[in-house]
């Protein structure tokens, strides 16, 4: 979230931020709540720190006044001093509604954007940062979806989650999951190549987390919840690995930290329907390899170009044809400055499908999580940075339908030695 201060010294920014979001107007409501309950907690604190002062002034004459013997000016002050502790409750009870009250108000203000996100509202505002290739591949009209590749090979069954669990629970077998094993190998070691540390983190994780990384209150609607341990199963493996770091302080010297995790992840996509949904396009369970680095402010955009050229070698090395998108104030992510998207084409679909996002929150998940760095004898909050690295299901959608031939659809040279196939049928 941002910081109070930020925002009273930066109004006008964050007011523009807000409006470069399309935010609606009780968010700029909140703002200036957010500025008032400041004023009142200021205001509490100052009349808590004189009354406690005042307190102590009175409990130190006693004694003294006792020991002359002065009786009645000692029970005056005992007197005094009762009266302050009932006052000083009252405004510490006070001052802790305030401090809650600003909490979640803050809670509700969206990162303010960088200034090179462009300004729109929907996706087709967004500016292609990085053009596909000239040429997009044409499989004429024979080509088929990747769902009834699936299906003709064997490689997933929809049908087959439905009956396990529901519509969105696909379910990989024989040599598709093998293909989704390669791809999670493959993209592990390309990160551990690239320095990131293999975390292993647990699937569900509890409000502290969740709040942390910008999921509660943003995307509650959007996680699945196990009601009776108060857990929530994870969106993504950037929620369990970048509070890894919460609540602590890093010596300069370790940043930037590089973390990453193959996890599968859960979201509840309500609300999605039509065609555009179908096969593995969106579904609630799917595998996904994630990138994290913990940064020196002066570093993060640096860190999030070399993050997004190492998400464009991926795809370059699957030989799958891509563009990058550069999102837009009102399509990009409540909790980030600057996201670019990956989109990878679909030959027999015949349109984009979204495979990565990496982004860059700045101070705005670590000031939530009281992560910071130390520098000789300043302590700051560091930058946080993710980045899909990459989601399986539309790579594996992509790979069908880029790569299909009467054969069969042909393995990546990459992935063959994981595989152990060079072809699937």
């Amino acid at each position: 979230m941002l910081q109070v201060n930020f925002i009273r010294a930066n109004k006008e920014r964050v007011l523009a931020g807000l409006k470069k979001r399309n935010a609606k107007d009780d968010l700029f409501q909140t703002l200036e709540s957010i500025l008032k309950l400041d004023d009142d907690r200021k205001r509490l604190k100052t009349e808590s720190d004189e009354a406690n002062a005042e307190r102590n002034r009175f409990s130190a004459e006693i004694g003294a006044l006792m020991k002359q013997g002065k009786k009645e000016e000692a029970e005056q002050s005992r007197s005094q001093v009762a009266s302050l502790k009932e006052r000083i409750a009252t405004i510490e009870e006070e001052l802790k509604s305030t401090e809650e009250q600003l909490t979640e108000q803050l809670y509700l203000i969206p990162n303010i954007p960088h200034e090179s996100v462009p300004v729109g509202i929907t996706p087709e505002d967004n500016e292609i940062y990085r053009p596909g290739p000239d040429t997009l591949p044409e499989l004429g009209d024979a080509a088929l979806p990747h769902w009834e590749i699936a299906a003709k090979y064997k490689v997933f069954d929809l049908e087959l989650g439905v009956k396990l669990t529901g519509a969105g629970f696909p379910v990989y077998r024989g040599k598709g999951a093998k293909l989704e094993r390669a791809l999670i190998n493959f993209f592990l070691d390309e990160a551990a190549a690239a320095g990131y540390e293999e975390i292993i983190p647990p699937l569900m994780v509890n409000e502290d987390t969740a709040r942390g990384t910008g999921q509660l209150p943003d995307k509650e609607s959007q996680m699945y919840y196990v009601g009776l341990d108060n857990l929530y199963l994870i969106p993504t493996a950037e929620v369990p690995v970048t509070n890894i770091y919460r609540d602590q302080i890093i010596d300069v010297s370790e940043l930037p930290i590089k973390m990453t995790a193959y996890t599968p992840c859960f979201r509840r996509e309500a609300g999605s329907y039509g065609a555009h949904v179908r096969g593995l396009n969106r579904v609630h369970q799917f595998d996904k390899i994630e990138i994290v680095q913990i940064a020196h402010p002066d570093k993060s955009y640096e860190i999030l170009m070399q993050m997004l050229e190492h998400v464009a070698a991926l795809l370059n090395k699957l030989g799958l044809p891509f563009r990058i998108l550069r999102l837009c104030g009102g399509d990009m992510g409540f909790t980030s400055a600057l996201t670019f998207d990956f989109e990878v084409w679909s030959a027999a679909q015949k349109r984009w499908l979204e495979v990565s996002s990496v982004s860059n929150f700045e101070t705005y998940q670590s000031n939530r999580m009281k992560m910071r760095f130390r520098d000789g004898k300043d302590i700051q909050l560091v930058h946080t940075l993710n980045g899909s690295a990459l989601a399986l299901a539309r790579i594996v959608a992509s790979i069908l339908e880029n790569n299909q031939s009467p054969e069969g659809v042909i393995i990546p040279e990459v992935l063959r030695r994981y595989t152990g196939f060079d072809l699937l049928n």
